[in-house]
């Protein structure tokens, strides 16, 4: 076969699959928004793919469901209808992870056997793989931490881990992606602009970690006014150790998520008036207007979702939800715009 259409389909296939791997986040997010990752109490990697078949089968796992502390605080007054509801939102989520399974492991052995790859190409692809099957293995964990008799909802540092590590593996992807189709002198020299680009990255995924804990605390409605925060600039934060502060204190978590949203605002505003200086043609000329793009975008979404915060539906979709999905959909796409760009600004020739 012709070596550029091969390399142009397994390129193809590796989009389509950060693609899948976005809607997976967004499925997730669904998921947290709606109550609905604890519906399903246990793992089962091959059977799991099939719902309840029958009445008797959705009996027992609603009975199931309301052994755990969530249904006896929270959804107690759930029927089997809520219940379904609930249940189909993860149960989705997961299908969906099976799904991206058969869609990377299929094509891969065709292509193997079809000598699609070239040998370089090998060991990311190895490497996708297990992230993915880590991936799995760190949403159960995940879930696990909400089956019990203490936890109303999932541990929020496990829910941070488990989105992190969703974004870099869909950020591994997209970089191998590009690895394929841009040609090296497609990519510009410029190592100050490289080194400004990888801090904005580190500081914007430590804003998705706190934007995760927010999420995992429902911090929103702790703070649902703007610009201030409940009547003040710089919120009163009741007395504990420096970890509690960071880590566990909503009100301290939602005011550390807001000042990190006002310096990315100004960073990237920063980094796109140096990008502009740059006009070797390149593919770069198209990418660097995104982030400052996004990032406007991303914080008149986070605003909209603060001040609807107390319009939570739990087990529905609402205002908020809306607001909170696009949020996050906005804040991956911006995270990916930004790895895009610094692969394509290189620190030497």
């Amino acid at each position: 076969m012709d070596t550029n259409r091969s390399t142009r389909i397994v390129a193809n296939w590796i989009f389509l699959g950060v693609a899948m791997l976005i809607v997976q986040v967004l499925l997730g997010g669904i998921t947290r928004l709606t109550g609905s990752g604890l519906s399903i109490t246990e793992w089962k990697p091959i059977m799991g793919a099939l719902p309840p078949l029958n009445e008797t089968e959705w009996q027992q796992a609603f009975q199931q469901y309301q052994k755990i502390t969530q249904f006896k605080y929270i959804n107690s007054h759930f029927t089997l209808p809520d219940f379904k509801f609930i249940f189909f939102w993860e149960w989705f989520h997961r299908l969906w992870a099976r799904l991206i399974s058969v869609i990377f492991l299929i094509p891969f052995i065709y292509f193997i056997s079809k000598k699609y790859f070239q040998q370089w190409m090998i060991k990311p692809l190895i490497i996708l793989f297990l992230m993915g099957a880590m991936q799995g293995a760190i949403g159960w964990i995940m879930v696990k931490s909400g089956l019990n008799d203490e936890n109303v909802y999932v541990n929020h540092i496990r829910l941070a881990i488990h989105f992190i590590a969703a974004m870099i593996l869909i950020c591994y992807a997209l970089v191998f992606g590009l690895m394929i189709t841009v040609h090296q002198e497609q990519r510009i020299v410029n190592p100050s602009l490289k080194k400004f680009t990888i801090f904005i990255i580190v500081l914007l995924i430590i804003q998705l970690l706190y934007g995760a804990f927010m999420a995992g605390l429902k911090a929103a409605k702790a703070a649902p006014t703007w610009p201030d925060i409940n009547g003040n600039f710089f919120p009163s934060i009741n007395d504990g150790s420096l970890t509690d502060t960071l880590f566990f204190n909503p009100i301290a978590i939602h005011f550390i998520h807001r000042c990190l949203a006002y310096v990315l605002l100004i960073l990237v505003m920063v980094w796109w008036q140096k990008a502009r200086k740059i006009n070797i043609p390149s593919y770069f000329i198209k990418s660097r207007n995104w982030p400052v793009l996004l990032i406007l975008v991303q914080v008149i979404l986070g605003i909209a979702a603060v001040v609807n915060s107390t319009k939570i539906l739990i087990g529905h979709f609402g205002i908020f939800e809306w607001f909170a999905q696009l949020h996050q959909l906005i804040g991956m796409i911006l995270l990916l715009s930004l790895v895009t760009n610094l692969y394509l600004i290189r620190s030497k020739k």
